[in-house]
């Protein structure tokens, strides 16, 4: 049985005291998918405990129908509650890690030091890594045993800055993620249309730009999953 570690934010507003938090497509679509393939899913956070889910994301209008089935699965809510911290599982080994998005990541991802050395030894295994939306800004500072960034010269993608535009959220997040990610080298990639899907592989690191990349990704991820199964037996 494959292991999945999703990696979610504990954080649940901007400094401004406007609500944020994990945008629940981001980590329902990969979530169930696993779940269909009888995986083994620990969900963790920075802090472990309760994840703050964004409200934006329960709007009618981005609340799609794998979404909405959670979001009503009593037992799916009481995992939110639960996540492991991720000292907890710092030392176990994972198949897939799995940084959902949302604001709130923007906060507590980019300069853990646990998540950093999760994510280094997993990629330097050869193990997959995935990051969607604002969960990408979690590879930023993850710095590889040679010293470079993990994303210098890797093609990635992430919310892009005129996407932080027509969310109107410019003026509240911490940083432009898309210039972060091109600072440190990283090739970067995004949909010819701002807000529609785009995924990027790049050897097992595959990203997704937004929310509306949540079930191309997820499926990906699973195909990838698949074939490094298949090639390892």
């Amino acid at each position: 049985m494959l292991k999945i570690l999703i990696i979610v934010t504990n954080i649940n507003s901007y400094t401004s005291g406007k609500e944020t938090g994990l945008w629940l497509s981001e980590l329902t679509h990969l979530y169930h998918a696993a779940k269909e393939k009888g995986y083994d899913i620990t969900t963790s956070s920075p802090n472990g405990g309760n994840i703050p889910i964004d409200p934006e994301s329960l709007k009618p209008l981005t609340l799609d129908k794998i979404s909405k089935s959670y979001w009503s699965d009593t037992s799916f809510l009481e995992l939110l509650k639960y996540s492991k911290s991720l000292f907890e599982v710092s030392n176990e080994a994972f198949d897939l890690v799995y940084l959902a998005g949302g604001h709130g990541t923007m906060y507590d991802f980019p300069n853990d030091k646990t998540m950093q050395t999760i994510i280094r030894n997993q990629y330097e295994n050869g193990k997959m890594v995935a990051a969607i939306c604002h969960g990408v800004s979690g590879l930023l500072n993850v710095k590889l045993s040679n010293g470079e960034f993990l994303m210098k010269d890797k093609k990635l993608t992430g919310f892009s800055w005129f996407e932080e535009s027509l969310a109107r959220r410019k003026k509240e997040v911490p940083f432009n993620l898309e210039a972060g990610l091109k600072e440190r080298g990283a090739d970067y990639k995004k949909a010819f249309i701002p807000m529609t899907s785009k995924v990027v592989v790049d050897g097992n690191l595959i990203t997704g730009q937004n929310p509306f990349s949540s079930k191309q990704t997820a499926k990906r991820v699973m195909k990838e999953l698949e074939r490094q199964t298949q090639n390892k037996y």
